[in-house]
Parts: structure tokens; sequence; C-alpha cells
């Protein structure tokens, strides 16, 4: 997975799960979070990970800006 980016998971309960995937996998993530019901099945570079969506908390890329110390 060329296109890959880092992404957390996060459970209720207070797991989180790293994997890497690409950004339509995560399009298609965010997309079934709308209904939250049941297992989906996510491609990543380590293989399929199937996640019960009921469950998530949150979603974080790495894309995302995380700014840590001083601002310039």
């Amino acid at each position: 997975m060329a296109d890959a980016e880092r992404v957390s998971i996060g459970f209720s309960g207070g797991g989180v799960v790293e994997v890497k995937i690409t950004a339509a996998a995560l399009k298609d993530l965010r997309k079934a979070l709308d209904s939250a019901e049941g297992f989906t099945d996510l491609e990543t570079d380590e293989g399929v990970v199937s996640i019960n969506l009921a469950e998530i908390i949150f979603v974080r890329s790495a894309a995302t800006s995380q700014g840590i110390g001083f601002g310039g």
C-alpha cells in the first residue's frame, strides 16, 4: 500500500488500534460509521482487520495536524 496513511481507531473501553489504510479505505470507514451497525472489514498493510462499528468512539488519521510545542 504505497499511498497508505496511519489511522488510530479508538474503541469504547479504551482500546486503540493503529492501522495503515488507503485514503479510499478511510473514506469508506467514515461512511460506514454513519450506520454504526455490525462489523466491517478493513484492508490494511498487514492484512484484513474486522471491526465492530458500534464500538468505535473515534478515528484519527496521521494527516490531521497535531501541533506540539511552539508554533512559528
